[in-house]
């Protein structure tokens, strides 16, 4: 599995188990897969949980069991779900977060009872193709890649296979024909009370993409019937069952600060934000603005979307607006397939807090940056707004929405498509390609380099500033500084601290 998916994963647990066992029972989940452990088998998913450790090791022991008795039910609660809806997991853990020490730990493996409450490899995949037929943004190419994986299902390439090869492998023959990086099979599926497909993902822009908040059950799906489809009448509970959702996902949100992982003030009063992932503004509209505000009286912006994957094109609109004037600025459309209508995406008249306008804007991409982030780069360059530095972006311009097949398996399915109005077309298939190219690893010191010259350029610089200015521009590798930095080439030891590579590199026990 992609450590996106594994990210994803683990947010979703360590929000379950808090739901579960109350804020401050227990600390977090990680998924550990093969080759993280030496007794994880291939297809296999190690889940282990991690409670508050007592200050003295020799506490370890009684505090766990004390721990087990006062939780029991809850954890076989847990066990179950796991069984039922990740059955990878095969063994669930209970221990102290403790690195270099003998930790006791509860260790629950699934006994299987619930093995027959599992869809087949053979019903995954029809019912995957079903959805594909009745949703895909292009049908002919969905057809032709139904056909194809049909045509494996018939010869066996699909039977008895773990839910982790049978996604991974019917998500690669999927994209063999399509060549389609967000049609994608993925582990998470739908709720023990929905059926195939539904209730439809909510409204959804270029998502799922890595590092979003998990699949989960969404808001409407496409318009109309069928299959994967579903309406709202007025005996439906689609109203109540969205607000749940909205405000479940608002307290997940902030578990990774809406994905905004650094927001700083560089030497030389150049602003600097890592943004991970794009939500919505309904959930993550105060945290941006508190992050713009915070930034607000620097002279240049750097953008970090070299960790990006995606999100949803409300958020994309939301950061774009406070880098742009109040007057109407034209951002993007989405043309929807199965109803034929267009979207138009305009910068917002209002935004709580300060535009950031009149300064210059450099965008850092990598080839992990992707959908949403994608989005955001391409934006602002298309409109002249920000300079892209680093490499050429993922390329997935498809808004996408989960649709769950079964408890433990959802497909991805791309149902609109991206229309630029200053370029007329999108970045699918092609990425973003930046203004700068140059390896992930140089974008910063090249981006920087350009902000701090650009200070120093500046009228009325405060004297403090232009010394701060000076000294980190010279701290900089000379080819960042001479700007002819070649693809390719070792960063010089001398390179200034990245704090969107520190913060990448962070190590996950």
């Amino acid at each position: 599995m992609e450590r996106a998916d594994v990210d994803r994963i683990e947010r979703a647990i360590t929000h379950e188990l808090t739901e579960r066992f109350g804020a401050g029972t227990v600390q977090r989940a990680v998924v550990l897969q093969h080759g993280d452990d030496p007794a994880i088998e291939r297809g296999q998913l190690l889940v282990r949980v991690f409670i508050p450790a007592p200050g003295a090791p020799a506490e370890y022991e009684r505090t766990l069991a004390e721990w087990e008795q006062a939780h029991r039910s809850g954890m076989e609660e847990m066990r179950r779900e796991l069984s039922l809806r990740l059955p990878s997991a095969k063994v669930l853990e209970f221990t102290f977060d403790v690195p270099g020490a003998e930790v006791p730990r509860i260790s629950m493996p699934d006994d299987g009872s619930l093995a027959d409450e599992q869809m087949s490899g053979r019903e995954i995949v029809t019912t995957a193709l079903t959805l594909l037929r009745a949703n895909y943004v292009f049908p002919e190419l969905a057809e032709q890649a139904a056909v194809a994986v049909e045509a494996r299902l018939e010869a066996g390439e699909y039977d008895d296979l773990d839910e982790i090869t049978l996604t991974e492998l019917l998500t690669a023959h999927l994209q063999e024909v399509c060549d389609d990086k967000h049609l994608q099979v993925r582990l998470g599926g739908r709720r023990r009370h929905e059926g195939p497909g539904g209730p439809g993902p909510g409204p959804g822009g270029p998502g799922p993409g890595p590092g979003g908040p998990g699949p989960g059950p969404g808001g409407p799906g496409p318009r109309g019937r069928g299959p994967g489809r579903r309406h709202d009448g007025p005996d439906g509970d689609e109203p109540r069952d969205h607000e749940i959702r909205r405000l479940t996902m608002r307290k997940m949100g902030r578990m990774d600060n809406f994905g905004i992982r650094r927001v700083e003030r560089l030497d030389g009063n150049v602003g600097y934000l890592d943004v991970r992932r794009v939500p919505v503004p309904a959930n993550a509209g105060p945290a941006i603005t508190a992050a713009m505000e915070l930034v607000a009286g620097t002279f240049a912006l750097i953008i970090d979307l070299r960790h990006n994957g995606g999100g949803a094109p409300e958020g994309v609109v939301y950061w774009c607006s406070y880098l742009f004037e109040e007057h109407p600025t034209h951002l993007n459309d989405i043309f929807n397939a199965e109803t034929g209508e267009t979207r138009q995406f305009w910068a917002l008249p209002y935004v709580p807090g300060t535009r950031y306008v009149d300064r210059p804007v450099y965008v850092l991409t990598s080839s992990d940056t992707f959908s949403g982030g994608e989005d955001f780069a391409y934006t602002l360059q298309a409109l002249g707004r920000a300079e892209v530095i680093g490499e050429t972006t993922g390329g997935g311009a498809h808004p996408t929405r989960p649709f769950p097949i079964s408890a433990a398996v959802h497909i991805g399915i791309p149902f609109a498509r991206s229309i630029n109005p200053v370029t007329g077309t999108n970045w699918q298939g092609t990425g973003v390609v930046p203004d700068v190219a140059v390896p992930e690893d140089r974008a910063y010191d090249v981006a920087y380099a350009r902000a701090l010259r650009h200070v120093l350029a500046a009228d009325d610089v405060p004297p403090f500033i232009a010394d701060e200015a000076r000294e980190a521009l010279a701290g900089l590798p000379e080819t960042a500084r001479s700007e002819t930095a070649a693809p390719g080439t070792a960063a010089p030891e001398t390179a200034a601290p990245d704090p969107g590579q520190a913060a990448a590199a962070e190590p996950v026990s």
